[in-house]
């Protein structure tokens, strides 16, 4: 029983990482429907592309170094977080942008938090 929970718990965060990262990515397609030039269109790419290349650099780093999964996935959750508050206060808020830091920082947390539990029981 001990080994299947080890094994969830190295392999939950990594899967889950990855999953989250493809989101990500599939996300920022959207600059195709603003009938952009092919360079615009490319630039823009890039651009909403930077979080999700950020963290797959990431989740190179932390599959050997969970800590450093944990701190960036939970430090990229609270990014998220203030980034929605500063779009807000800026802008009306819309009930729609609770949900967004919901889903998006609340599943950065959920694998934070999880590459952190593995790289306690690491230590121990």
């Amino acid at each position: 029983m001990k080994r299947k929970v080890s094994k969830f718990v190295y392999w939950t965060p990594r899967i889950l990482s990855i999953i989250f990262v493809f989101f990500l990515f599939l996300m920022s397609l959207d600059v195709f429907s603003l009938e952009l030039t092919f360079w615009q269109t490319i630039g823009a790419l890039l651009i909403h592309n930077i979080p999700a290349f950020i963290l797959l650099i990431v989740i190179l780093i932390s599959w050997k170094r969970e800590i450093v999964g944990g701190i960036a996935f939970i430090l990229a959750g609270l990014v998220y977080i203030f980034l929605i508050v500063m779009n807000a206060l800026k802008n009306q808020f819309e009930w729609y942008m609770l949900s967004w830091a919901i889903q998006i920082s609340g599943i950065a947390f959920i694998i934070g938090i999880l590459f952190i539990i593995n790289w306690k029981k690491k230590k121990n």
